[in-house]
C-alpha cells in the first residue's frame, strides 16, 4: 500500500511551509507529495498569507527534492488552457527528472473563480474531456510532427506539441464520484482513479463502475491504479487524537467515521479494510495542519511501517 501526502495550501501556507513538508515527506519514506489546486480558502479560516499556485509550487519542489513523486489532486481545468497546461506539466516533469503526475479535474469551486476573475463555464465536464484529449495528445505526438484538435471548446492547429515530458508517459489521475461520465473518462484517459473522501462501501461500488467502464472500453481494468484520498488524524493516545482534531476544526467521531483517525493500530486496520474490501492500492493522506511535522513522523513510524 502506497501512502502519499496530500496538502491543501489554500487554507493558509507559504511556499516555505510546503517545502518543509515536502522534504519531510521524502525523508520519512512516503511515496509522494501532492497538493490541491485552489486559489481561495474554504471554511472558517483566514487563508493567510494567501494562495500559492500549484504548478509554480511543484516546479520549485522539483528542484528541491530527489525521490518523491509530485502532483496535483486535482488541477482545475478551468484555470489553464490545455495547451499551456501541457507545457507547464512537461517542463516541471523535466525539472524533476521525471517524477510528475497530473491529476486533472473539471473545477468546481465557483467562489474562487469570482474572487479572481476566472470564467466558470457551465459545460465543465465536456471541456474536461477535450482538455484530456489535448494534453495527452500533445505529449504523445512524435517529435517533428504536429498536433491539431478542432473541438467544441478548443481549437489547435499544427501545434509543435513541445516540450516533451521527461517520462515516456506522465501518469494521469482522474477522480470523483460521478456514476457514468467520470468512469468513462477514467477508462479512456487515466492511469489512476481516485475516490475522494468516501466510505469503504461507496469506494467499492465506485471502483466497480470504473473497472466495468475500462473493460467496456476494451482496456484491462487492472491497467489502472485505484486510490483514495482521506483526511488523517493519528495520535499515540486519545488525547493526542483529540488535540489534532481540534487543531483542524473537526470532531474525532466524525473523523473516525469519514477518514483515517485514531491510534496507529486503528488507522492500519482501516487502511487494510479499504485494500481488502474495496481494492484500494494507494492512499493520499490529507494533512490539514502543515505545521505538525510530528504527525508525519508518527504516521511514518507507526502506520507506514506496519503496511510494509
Amino acid at each position: 500500500m502506497d501512502l502519499r501526502i496530500f496538502t491543501e495550501p489554500q487554507q493558509g501556507a507559504t511556499y516555505d511551509t510546503l517545502l518543509t513538508v515536502a522534504k519531510a515527506t521524502e525523508d520519512l519514506g512516503f511515496d509522494a507529495f501532492f497538493r490541491s489546486d485552489h486559489y481561495l480558502h474554504m471554511g472558517d479560516v483566514s487563508g493567510l498569507p494567501g494562495p500559492t499556485d500549484a504548478w509554480i509550487t511543484l516546479a520549485g519542489l522539483a528542484r528541491e527534492t530527489k525521490r518523491i513523486r509530485l502532483g496535483t489532486l486535482m488541477t482545475a481545468g478551468t484555470f489553464r488552457l490545455p495547451g499551456v497546461l501541457a507545457i507547464q506539466v512537461a517542463q516541471v516533469d523535466q525539472m524533476s527528472g521525471g517524477r510528475v503526475e497530473l491529476g486533472l479535474g473539471a473545477g468546481w469551486y465557483e467562489d474562487e473563480h469570482k474572487a479572481y476573475g476566472i470564467p466558470f463555464p457551465k459545460e465543465k465536464l465536456a471541456r474536461l474531456e477535450e482538455q484530456l484529449e489535448i494534453v495527452t495528445g500533445m505529449w504523445a505526438t512524435e517529435v517533428g510532427k504536429t498536433f491539431s484538435h478542432h473541438g467544441t471548446y478548443y481549437d489547435l492547429t499544427d501545434s509543435p506539441a513541445l516540450p516533451k515530458p521527461a517520462q515516456q508517459k506522465v501518469p494521469v489521475l482522474i477522480g470523483g464520484t460521478g456514476a457514468k461520465r467520470t468512469p468513462r473518462l477514467a477508462a479512456r484517459y487515466a492511469d489512476e482513479f481516485n475516490a475522494p473522501f468516501i466510505s469503504i462501501e461507496d469506494t467499492k461500488a465506485l471502483f466497480a463502475r470504473v473497472r466495468a467502464a475500462a473493460e467496456e472500453a476494451g482496456r484491462s481494468a487492472d491497467d489502472l491504479t485505484y486510490s483514495n484520498a482521506l483526511v488523517a488524524c493519528v495520535g499515540r493516545d486519545e488525547a493526542e487524537v483529540a488535540r489534532r482534531a481540534e487543531r483542524i476544526g473537526r470532531e474525532v467521531d466524525e473523523l473516525k467515521e469519514n477518514g483515517l483517525a485514531g491510534s496507529p493500530a486503528e488507522v492500519v486496520e482501516k487502511i487494510g479494510r479499504y485494500a481488502e474490501e474495496a481494492g484500494s492500492q494507494r492512499i493520499y493522506l490529507q494533512m490539514l495542519d502543515l505545521d505538525d511535522l510530528d504527525h508525519l513522523e508518527l504516521i511514518s513510524a507507526e502506520v507506514q511501517r506496519q503496511l510494509g
